[in-house]
């Protein structure tokens, strides 16, 4: 613990769940942790590390869908908190089922990261892949957890029922700077379903939310619509976005990467907005597939 979280208080529920956490791992005895520097994946990192040092090994896996930012990230925190850490190269632009962007292409996504670090943990001796999915996953549309199955990924932090909230409660009181970040999914996930994943429209992406950044937003996301990008602000920071001197310099900046109409979305930021398009019948096909797994159904919007 840092001494500044020494300070935080923390729920007694939260420290009962943090200790079956550390109990899973010393159970497990080794593990391979899928990495990204999130919020999430640094928190089971870190906890992994501090229960099996060595025997916890943290990757991270690097693509054209990973921003910058967010693979600079990964390193630092893996360097200051000494995890045993490597990045491998994933190839799912390769996969014309992941390009074509429906709404399953995180499937195919994570069925290329765990198709490389299952065998990578088995040459390793490493008792099994973790990642950092949390009881909150349960309820929205993750066809990524259907690939995690297929391999044999487990989610440590499911397996204690622990929360979001409390990923954040912890990480702060263990002094990792990412418990009052942003969520950070990949940049795929920023361009409408049907519209194509291209190196292109990744790197438009990934400009946006640097000119976001730098303008000093917080909380957001670059939504690709192709001709028109729509732009997620949280709605804290809504407000300052909608002064006239921002929104011309908004509408300057994104115009200058391609765009012909900059739009700002009026609700403002939430997780999961590009699965709003889902039709009924979709979300009833998910549930009932949720269900089948023995996961909590995703509620009706």
């Amino acid at each position: 613990m840092s001494q500044d979280g020494a300070s935080v208080v923390v729920a007694p529920e939260s420290l009962r769940k943090e200790a079956a956490l550390r109990a899973l791992f010393r159970e497990l005895g080794s593990a391979l942790v899928a990495f990204s520097g999130g919020v999430d994946s640094t928190y089971v990192a870190y906890v992994a590390h501090g229960e099996l040092g060595s025997r916890a090994l943290c990757v991270t896996g690097d693509s054209p869908s990973l921003a910058a930012s967010q693979r600079e990230q990964a390193a630092d925190i893996a360097a200051r908190f000494g995890f045993r850490h490597e990045t491998i190269q994933t190839g799912e632009m390769a996969d014309p089922r992941y390009t074509a962007n429906a709404n399953n292409r995180c499937y195919f996504c994570k069925t290329e990261l765990y198709g490389k670090l299952q065998p990578l943990a088995a040459a390793r001796a490493l008792a099994c892949v973790v990642d950092g999915s949390t009881v909150d996953d349960l309820g929205d549309y993750r066809p990524g957890r259907a690939a995690a199955q297929e391999h044999g990924v487990r989610s440590p932090l499911v397996e204690v029922g622990m929360c979001k909230r409390e990923v954040r409660e912890l990480s702060r009181r263990a002094g990792l700077p990412t418990w009052d970040q942003p969520a950070s999914p990949c940049l795929s996930s920023r361009i409408a379903y049907g519209t194509p994943v291209t190196i292109e429209r990744l790197r438009e992406v990934e400009s946006g939310e640097e000119i976001l950044r730098a303008l000093g937003f917080r909380e957001f996301r670059v939504r690709h619509h192709e001709e028109l990008v729509r732009l997620e602000i949280a709605p804290a920071e809504l407000d300052r976005a909608l002064g006239r001197d921002i929104a011309d310099e908004l509408a300057r900046r994104f115009r200058a990467l391609g765009f012909r109409y900059v739009t700002l979305d009026l609700h403002g930021y939430r997780s999961g907005a590009m699965n709003e398009v889902l039709k009924s019948s979709q979300l009833l096909a998910i549930n009932h597939q949720q269900k089948a797994n023995g996961e909590r159904p995703q509620p009706d919007n």
